[in-house]
């Protein structure tokens, strides 16, 4: 894999406000990576510093090894905003059409990609519908398929399910999932549990502070797996305890154990499930490693 995202030292303050501070972390080629953080921890602005829409105060960023601005870029990063809008004016081919124009395709060549992205977003046979004839799902698949155009290799995508209902939502993910080996996506979103499921690689930004955390990642002569049980069993944590293979064990909530296991233990997860059959204990989840939001939140 190669490095497509370069930021090194990047910082961006509005008057005494400092939004971000000393950032610095790179995105490799065929990830897909999560931006975590509160409200107001800086989130936009990273985006919009990527984007090129700001220029941040002191720090560099390289974005497929060249400077934000240089005319190469054009085209190969692309961003959805949350509240993107489309014009109600105009049908759905004409409106994606137009921004192909934007991006440099003649209108033979638009209009092909207008059609390709339609039917990766699932509305083929919506190019005449105009805005107001669809649904809130349908409109953030178009704006999906606005930020597709021209084929990017790098899109960024701010909460792209958010107010969706659960069928909506679970087709964008399989859309981001299906893309991911030629598109690198970097997405915005206070979704923890959909992260989890597309992210291999996390930044996390609290009051323009970076912290950066690689998915599962095993270091050392331990590894970790998460166990979420249906309900609480009684003395199931010193019963866990008692499996062959384990280290150590922590509550990180009410019926959920973190379970360290020694390395060399192959298949621990079969051999955990078959202790659980063993003492009658129904499951919930189990996860390899930590869950996201254990990684990010949970103390030690």
């Amino acid at each position: 894999m190669s490095t497509i995202v370069e930021v090194n030292r990047l910082s961006k303050s509005f008057g005494s406000k400092q939004a971000l501070s000393n950032v610095s972390f790179t995105i490799e080629s065929g990830s897909t990576t999560a931006l975590v953080g509160p409200n107001g921890a800086g989130k936009t602005t990273l985006f919009s510093v990527l984007c090129g829409y700001l220029r941040p105060n002191s720090g560099s960023v390289k974005i497929l090894d060249k400077p934000l601005g240089h005319p190469s870029l054009f085209g190969k990063l692309t961003a959805l905003p949350q509240d993107a809008m489309l014009d109600p004016r105009f049908s759905i081919q004409k409106q994606l059409c137009f921004y192909g124009v934007l991006q440099g395709l003649n209108k033979i060549e638009a209009l092909k990609d207008t059609t390709r992205v339609l039917e990766l977003v699932g509305l083929s046979d919506n190019h005449n519908s105009q805005i107001n004839e669809l649904s809130h799902g349908m409109r953030k698949r178009v704006c999906i398929a606005q930020a597709l155009l021209g084929k990017p290799q790098i899109v960024l995508l701010d909460e792209a399910t958010a107010g969706l209902d659960p069928l909506n939502a679970r087709e964008i993910r399989s859309l981001i999932s299906s893309l991911s080996d030629e598109v690198s996506f970097i997405l915005s979103s206070h979704d923890l549990a959909e992260l989890e499921r597309l992210c291999s690689h996390v930044l996390y930004l609290d009051k323009g502070v970076l912290s950066a955390h690689n998915r599962n990642e095993q270091i050392g002569s331990s590894k970790y797996i998460t166990l979420q049980l249906h309900e609480q069993y009684k003395d199931a944590k010193e019963l866990l305890k008692q499996l062959s293979g384990v280290l150590h064990i922590s509550q990180s909530q009410n019926k959920e154990f973190i379970i360290e296991y020694q390395s060399c233990f192959e298949q621990f997860d079969i051999h955990l499930l078959k202790y659980c059959y063993k003492h009658n204990w129904q499951y919930r989840q189990v996860v390899n490693g930590h869950t996201l939001e254990n990684q990010l939140f949970q103390k030690d």
